[in-house]
């Protein structure tokens, strides 16, 4: 019976989920920036969106080239600084700028979706 071959796929397998999770993070971070409105950055007291996006753009790139996909080796560790600036985005810039982004509650009524 060879246990560190199932040990050795269990890690890598770990590994994968773990950067793809960065990655996904890293997307989510760059899609919301994105999305919101450029007025809303200086309102909340945070950088222009453009910083933002350059930051979790690089981010997103960072960890999709980090992804263990054989093709490119790429330093993994720097996934984890994607995984920071995303992080920090999404935590910090993120419920700061919601307020000034002129949308309202989910399953709210809004006159912009034809609603009275």
């Amino acid at each position: 019976m060879n246990v560190g071959f199932g040990l050795a796929s269990a890690q890598v397998l770990l590994f994968w989920v773990f950067n793809l999770a960065i990655f996904a993070l890293s997307v989510w971070a760059l899609v919301d920036c994105a999305i919101r409105p450029p007025r809303a950055f200086p309102s909340a007291g945070k950088r222009t969106r453009g910083f933002w996006l350059a930051i979790t753009g690089v981010a997103a790139v960072v960890a999709f080239l980090s992804l263990p996909l054989g093709v490119v080796p790429f330093p993994m560790l720097l996934g984890l600084v994607a995984a920071v600036a995303a992080i920090v985005y999404l935590v910090d810039v993120r419920p700061a700028v919601k307020p000034y982004s002129g949308r309202g509650g989910r399953g709210g009524g809004s006159s912009a979706r034809g609603g009275w």
